[in-house]
């Protein structure tokens, strides 16, 4: 070879006959060093080599007079075989710089030894060979397209598999048995006898430092360092840093070099390799009693003082580098499954886990400041939580979770500053407290980005709910951005992100581990009732990631007033929504009730301001702080009206979960109720949420709820206000409840006025049976408005029963103040129980009118007989209901109405339809056009419920809603050509004839109508059209399809309304699909088998 040409000679020889220099003679191929290796280690005559498969060593396979014999064949084939005296030259150039590796192999009397030091010198000639010729230039170089030729210093597989077990031979017999119990010792066979110890630190150190030579080159030092690192480490630390018992004959300069040289490695291996094989040196710190299995197993020495205090500072020296922590890590998990296919089952291991987290909370000695350690190793900490690998981060981040609480219970405030706040700080930096610079305050600046606002809130979740550590430090420091954490949540609830699950997780977790007070006020810090949580800072708003997440940046300034208070409101809205939602998961804790109650207790202190401030001017006059303080008193109040409504609208009939929580709502009500009676327009909600409350009292003491005498204490504490209301409330039957209540709350329920069970049947919803009636105007009378009841009568009598029933038939008789009652009821020869419900569809109250007429509903959907008798009058009090403004109301008389008319379609509907196309008289124009919408309504549900035999009733449905379309009222012409639409789609290839009739309706409409609503009615009546009809489109509307294909395409063009366009693109993209449909159908593989005569 060219490089082995140039290379210098190994030694001098003698000159050739003429005083001519002979030429030098060329390096030895790594191949003949390999054989010589192999010449060196062959096993005994066999057919076969043992190879890798001979256990931890060739020294416990081949025996000393093998190795004697195989040390005299090298010797000998060096001496006269042809090809050999290049390898013969470089090894006595290696023995002569290695005297002590030159001696051990010349002697015969230990034959393990000797044979180390042979094997040594031939590795270090081959490490001298492979840095010869990677050092030469390139003999050649690769054709295009070609691989690159291997290094001229790279070895075959089965030169490499002969190097491991000659570096595994010579670490056996060189270096093991020099090594005293305790310093790297390894489970496995027992070890040769140990030598003398006058020549066992020489060996030891010529053996040692030979292999930290060849641990220098890449080819030999890999397998070296990945398989036999811990010998090595422990033969230098012995060295360098042990007894000088252990090193007799080893000078001080030696030792020097052999402590350089463990530094060396350290730096240089694999850092958790490093922290394994360390604390495999430094060992059990107590040797434990073995288990029952492991009885026969060979025991293990301690390691000694020494060795345990030098690993102990080298390991802290290894956690002290950058990336020190996760080193340490990998290196006690990385052997436990980690990043492999046993890390599920390591991550169970949570003991582990959690000592590496002591190990990694705790200071070494050798770092002179706690706060330079924490500095330091905080950083990493939390990167750990952030390992993108799965199946590695479920450890680590276990370790790190464990780590960070452990650190902020034993220094909290070191552990905050260098922990809590840089986890929390793109959170921080975004709260309505943080200080923007003036270069962050220009509009669109990005103040968190969207990687970094989910790697931080995945974080929070990670360490406070998945570590599920309560403790008071942790909770204030997320306390200090709940309020950006809940703004984010509103965020993601609107829009598709992946933040909304882990946003509510957090916010949970901490209204569920904080003390209730703190709970309530965090929850009325969210709805903006007092500053105990931060919010996100007013120039600031979120925006939608591109990868699903959200970013922060700063808003952009709104000119326009309008514009700005709607973005006001609408944030507002969404914030009590949000809210809701979150409470609606905080249930079965209470804290959901006690919330509740606390925003009662506050209506109530809303309407004694109210009442105090209503002889006062209604803005005060003085100064602008004055005027401020008053506008954001009226601010409050309508905040606490409007949370108020969304938890009666949203939160369940379950939100109270014990007795405690009821009386606490029970008390809220009647203080409101005393601090101001119900009067002026609001009076008949009041009145109606005062009898809910007051029935809720009483169903609970009739036997709906078991009391202990435990809570009969807790509802003593209504008593006072039930006895200020019996002598304050300006209604006498009230006032008779409310003494009732008292009574029986006192006597534990032994004494029970009929009062208090009419209550209580009212608030169970229970059917009108035999007993006394209920009087009509008191809050027993009042049926819960989530259980659609009839209005009760219940079974117990009592002195006053007589004088309730005629207080009851005086208030029947007396006119409606809602709406006209029907005259024909009264005096119907109706049954008593029906009579009853007919008079009570005519109740002044809207929740007793709703329950009534829903309860008429039912008995016609039973198909009752008496009801069914009397369907004219209940056809009456259906209509005259439906014009009624209260929603619960007319609904349920739609409801009816609807029932009735799929029940004699032929006698109702021609009514119907005579009302939808001419409305009473004497109404005003917007009342009549409402009630028409609402007798639409009607009409639409009969045709869902008819069904197919709707056909037989096409042609008046279809001139009603066209004469509909035709109406001045823009709103009614909507709904009628919405209606249109409906019946259209449910006729199907039922049209007929018509279908001409309502194309030229809807072309006129969506040409020349004023008003883009009507217009966008009239488009979307083609769409319904289209999907009802699917591929039969074109049988159907084959006569007018190319009519509304122009005039949808007029409408793409021409049409200004936004909304209108849309819907004639989908209907386009409707019928393009229909007839794509239609023209290229899909193509179906079928076999047809025909049977022939």
């Amino acid at each position: 070879m060219a490089a082995e040409s140039r290379a210098p000679p190994l030694h001098g020889g003698p000159k050739m006959a003429g005083g001519a220099e002979p030429e030098p003679e060329p390096g030895p191929e790594p191949e003949r060093v390999v054989e010589a290796l192999e010449l060196l280690l062959r096993p005994p005559a066999g057919p076969s080599e043992r190879g890798d498969a001979a256990g931890p060593g060739p020294e416990g396979a081949l025996r000393p007079e093998t190795l004697r014999d195989n040390a005299a064949a090298l010797e000998e084939r060096l001496r006269r075989a042809p090809g050999w005296a290049a390898l013969r030259g470089l090894r006595d150039a290696v023995l002569a710089r290695a005297p002590a590796l030159a001696a051990g192999a010349a002697g015969e009397a230990e034959p393990g030894w000797a044979a180390a030091c042979g094997l040594l010198a031939l590795l270090l000639c081959l490490k001298e060979r492979l840095a010869a010729l990677a050092a030469a230039p390139a003999a050649r170089r690769a054709g295009p397209g070609a691989a690159p030729p291997p290094g001229p210093d790279t070895l075959s597989v089965a030169q490499g598999r002969a190097v491991g077990r000659a570096l595994r031979a010579a670490v056996g017999l060189g270096l093991a048995p020099y090594l005293p119990p305790g310093v790297g010792q390894r489970p496995g066979p027992p070890a040769p006898p140990p030598p003398p110890p006058a020549t066992r630190g020489a060996r030891l150190h010529a053996a040692t430092a030979a292999l930290a030579e060849l641990a220098r080159h890449p080819a030999l030092g890999g397998p070296l360092l990945s398989r036999h690192l811990g010998l090595l480490l422990a033969g230098l630390c012995l060295l360098g840093h042990g007894p000088a018992a252990h090193s007799e004959g080893v000078s001080e300069s030696e030792r020097a070099r052999c402590r350089e040289a463990l530094r060396h490695i350290l730096d240089r291996v694999y850092q958790p390799l490093a922290v394994r094989e360390l604390l495999v040196l430094q060992g059990r710190p107590k040797q434990s009693p073995p288990s029952p299995g492991e009885e026969t197993k060979p025991a293990l020495v301690r390691a000694p003082a020494w060795l345990r205090r030098l690993c102990g500072q080298l390991l802290s020296e290894r956690l002290m580098r950058p990336s020190g922590v996760q080193a340490v890590v990998r290196g006690i998990m990385e052997g436990t499954g980690a990043g492999g296919s046993g890390a599920e089952a390591a991550a169970v291991d949570w003991r582990k886990c959690d000592t590496v987290a002591k190990i990694l909370a705790s200071c070494p000695q050798q770092c002179l400041s706690l706060e330079d350690y924490y500095r330091l190793v905080c950083p990493q900490i939390l990167d750990l939580l952030r390992i993108p690998d799965k199946l590695t981060a479920r450890q680590f981040q276990r370790v790190a979770t464990t780590t960070l609480l452990t650190m902020a219970k034993e220094h909290p405030q070191l552990a905050e500053r260098h922990l809590l706040q840089p986890l929390l700080a793109p959170l921080l930096r975004c709260s309505e407290t943080a200080e923007l610079a003036a270069e962050d305050l220009s509009a669109g600046t990005v103040l968190v980005t969207e990687a970094e606002l989910s790697s931080c809130v995945e974080d929070v979740l990670k360490v406070y709910v998945v570590g599920n550590d309560s403790s008071s430090l942790l909770l204030r420091s997320l306390q200090s951005v709940l309020g950006v954490v809940f703004s984010l949540y509103s965020f993601a609830k609107q829009n598709v992100s992946y933040l909304r699950s882990p946003c509510q997780e957090i916010l949970l977790w901490f209204l569920e581990k904080s003390e209730r007070e703190v709970s309530l006020a965090v929850l009325e810090g969210f709805a903006g009732l007092n500053s105990s949580v931060r919010a996100l800072h007013p120039r600031c708003q979120f925006r939608a990631g591109s990868e699903g997440g959200a970013t922060i940046a700063v808003e952009e300034t709104i000119g326009d007033e309008d514009e700005a208070l709607y973005q006001k409101v609408s944030s507002e809205q969404c914030r009590v929504e949000s809210l809701v939602e979150l409470l609606s998961h905080c249930q079965k804790s209470g804290l959901a009730g006690d919330f509740f109650i606390y925003c009662l207790k506050a209506l109530t202190r809303v309407a004694a301001e109210d009442e105090a401030d209503s002889n006062l001017a209604a803005v005060p006059g003085g100064s602008l702080l004055e005027l401020e303080q008053y506008h954001a008193g009226q601010r409050r109040k309508l905040l606490v009206l409007q949370l108020v409504a969304t938890l009666c609208e949203s939160v369940s009939d379950t939100v109270f979960t014990d007795v405690a929580q009821v009386q606490e709502f029970v008390a809220a009500t009647l203080q409101r109720a005393c601090v101001s009676p119900a009067r002026g327009p609001g009076a008949a909600v009041e009145a109606q949420t005062l009898a809910m409350a007051m029935g809720l009292v009483a169903a609970m003491l009739s036997g709906a709820v078991q009391l202990q005498s435990g809570d009969f204490a807790v509802l003593k504490r209504l008593v006072p206000l039930l006895e200020e209301l019996s002598r304050t409330y300006p209604e006498p039957l009230t006032q008779e409840l409310a003494a009732d209540l008292r009574i029986t709350i006192c006597t534990h329920g032994a004494f029970s006025p009929g009062t208090v069970g009419a209550a209580a049947d009212g608030v169970l919803g229970k059917k009108p049976g035999t007993g006394t009636q209920s009087p009509a105007g008191i809050p027993g009378r009042a049926p819960s408005p989530r259980g659609g009841r009839a209005p009760p009568r219940h079974g117990r009598s009592s002195p006053s029963a007589p004088r309730e029933r005629s207080e009851e038939e005086s208030v029947s008789h007396e006119p409606s103040t809602v709406g006209p009652a029907p005259a024909p009821c009264a005096n119907s020869p109706a049954p008593a129980g029906l009579q009853e419900l007919l008079v009570s569809a005519c109740d002044p109250q809207p929740p007793s009118r709703a329950a009534a007429l829903r309860h008429l509903s039912s008995l016609i959907a039973q198909r009752d007989p008496e009801a069914l008798r009397l369907q004219e009058k209940l056809l009456q009090v259906f209509l005259e209901n439906v014009q009624h403004e209260d929603a619960f109301v007319y609904l349920s008389a739609i409801q009816g109405v609807a029932l009735l008319s799929s029940e004699y379609p032929e006698r109702i509907l021609p009514v119907l339809l005579a009302r939808y196309g001419c409305p009473a008289q004497g109404t005003e124009d917007t009342v009549a056009a409402v009630t028409r919408m609402k007798l639409g309504e009607v009409l639409m549900r009969v045709t869902r419920a008819l069904g197919d035999v709707v056909f037989k009733h096409r042609e008046p449905l279809v001139q009603a809603f066209l004469r509909g379309a035709r109406d001045p009222d823009g709103t009614l012409r909507a709904s009628s050509l919405s209606n249109l639409g409906e019946l259209c789609q449910r006729l199907g290839f039922q049209l007929g004839s018509i279908v001409q009739e309502v194309t030229s309706c809807l072309t006129a409409i969506a040409k020349t109508d004023p008003e883009a609503e009507v217009r966008r009615a009239a488009v979307h009546v083609v769409v319904l059209l289209l999907r009802g009809l699917s591929e039969k489109a074109t049988e159907v509307l084959q006569d007018v399809l190319r009519d509304l294909y122009r005039l949808l395409k007029h409408v793409v063009a021409a049409e200004p309304d936004g909304a209108t366009v849309l819907h004639a693109q989908l209907a386009l993209e409707e019928l393009d699909a229909v007839m794509r449909r239609v023209l290229f159908p899909p193509q179906v593989l079928e076999k047809k088998i025909v049977v022939l005569p």
